[in-house]
């Protein structure tokens, strides 16, 4: 009996009750130094930057802290003088408020759907319009869990080609959502509106709704905080690497950490994870076709391009600038949501080992990442509510960049 009681205790999802967000903008490196000793003494889990490593003078820091130290580090934030605010009092209360659509369908556009539901729909949007839309696997998760790819456009040979990749951190659920967004816009586009009708005739968008297979199922089922894969660590108890700080790409310099129960740990080696080995495969074999890479993150509302790893001025600088620019002005005229655009290091933080700066170096020069809503009043916890606005916008960009790479990529 104690076991099995032990065994439903282990399986219930993790409780947040009475954990906060904390936002902080640290004035002076005491504040600095205050910041990252709280984080190895209270656990604390940065949201933005994505280690308490990455926490700079002047900066604002978002970090969530457990529920048992909260009023803690309230404490030792009043005593320093140091600006703060509490973004989210309660973070059950606000996971529990973010699926607040009231669609009940399986499957919907305006809800977060877990993987066996977005696997399920992939297949089935795949079989509806066998002319547009074409399903496979490019490889297998380190659980035994197919990585499912959706190529969408009109056949035709010699096309250019885009990458759309979503999911890569587990908690960011509006990434994934993004992607299912697309490939319906896609689908109901074509033929109809003559700016998709042509970018599908012209390109082949592919589109990787969930990489992170197997943490964005523990999101679901065990701790909705998650972010990393779940592959085992040899000697550490720790589970998991950051599938973004795991690409050949600087990899474990700057940003990155070599730690296994670091969120931002590298990994043991570059492609160490079955997830990214299988992304990095697919794009080196079609390199010579695949035009633009575009991956999807949250939060912060921010279009970034390379570099990340260093703070190095990619050669194609000037162009990529022009086209983030010219994405974010399509993306604020819909909702006039604010994007910051500019290259990853200098705009953000230093974070190494991303895809999007290993795919600009293997030959996709439009490579891009998008952090979307919002920037830091629900965070991980953005509402249902929210998803379709923040798809609408987010459409608006990457057609921008789409057409961009269709008229003018070489």
């Amino acid at each position: 009996l104690l076991l099995v009681s032990l065994a439903a205790v282990s399986a219930e999802p993790r409780n947040f009750h009475g954990e906060k967000v904390f936002r902080v903008i640290p004035q002076n490196a005491e504040h600095v130094e205050l910041i990252k000793s709280m984080a190895q003494t209270e656990g604390l889990d940065f949201w933005l930057p994505d280690s308490a490593q990455l926490v700079e003078q002047g900066k604002r820091a978002d970090f969530h802290a457990d529920g048992h130290v909260s009023y803690e580090v309230q404490a030792l934030l009043q005593q320093s003088g140091m600006p703060y605010e509490i973004l989210i009092n309660d973070l059950q209360d606000a996971l529990e408020k973010q699926r607040d659509s009231n669609i009940r369908a399986v499957h919907s556009y305006e809800k977060y759907n877990d993987l066996d539901t977005i696997n399920a729909w992939s297949a089935n949007i795949a079989a509806q319009n066998p002319g547009l839309v074409s399903r496979s696997s490019i490889g297998t998760s380190y659980q035994g869990r197919p990585i499912y790819l959706l190529k969408v456009g009109k056949s035709g040979a010699n096309k250019k080609a885009v990458f759309i990749d979503c999911g890569f951190h587990a908690r960011e659920w509006i990434s994934p959502a993004f992607c299912q967004w697309f490939v319906k816009e896609a689908v109901s586009a074509y033929g109809v509106e003559s700016e998709f009708t042509s970018l599908l005739d012209n390109l082949d968008i592919y589109v990787l709704p969930v990489l992170n297979v197997d943490g964005y199922v523990y999101t679901w089922t065990t701790n909705r905080m998650w972010r990393k894969t779940r592959s085992a660590n040899p000697n550490s108890t720790c589970i998991g690497t950051d599938p973004n700080r795991n690409f050949n790409a600087g990899w474990c310099t700057a940003g990155a950490s070599t730690r296994a129960c670091d969120e931002t740990y590298c990994g043991s080696a570059p492609e160490s994870e079955p997830e990214t080995k299988a992304l990095a495969n697919f794009i080196r074999a079609n390199i010579p076709a695949i035009k633009g890479y575009l991956t999807i993150h949250s939060y912060s509302q921010m279009l970034l391009f390379p570099y990340s790893y260093s703070y190095a001025v990619a050669k194609d600088h000037n162009e990529l600038n022009a086209v983030a620019q010219g994405a974010v002005n399509s993306l604020t005229s819909l909702y006039k949501t604010k994007y910051t655009y500019g290259p990853g290091g200098s705009t953000i933080y230093l974070a190494a080992g991303g895809s999007d700066d290993w795919a600009y170096d293997a030959g996709v020069k439009f490579s891009y990442t998008f952090e979307l809503r919002d920037t830091g009043r629900y965070g991980f916890a953005l509402p249902e509510s929210q998803i379709k606005p923040t798809c609408e916008e987010t459409m608006l960009a990457v057609k921008y960049i789409a057409s961009y790479i269709k008229n003018n990529a070489k």
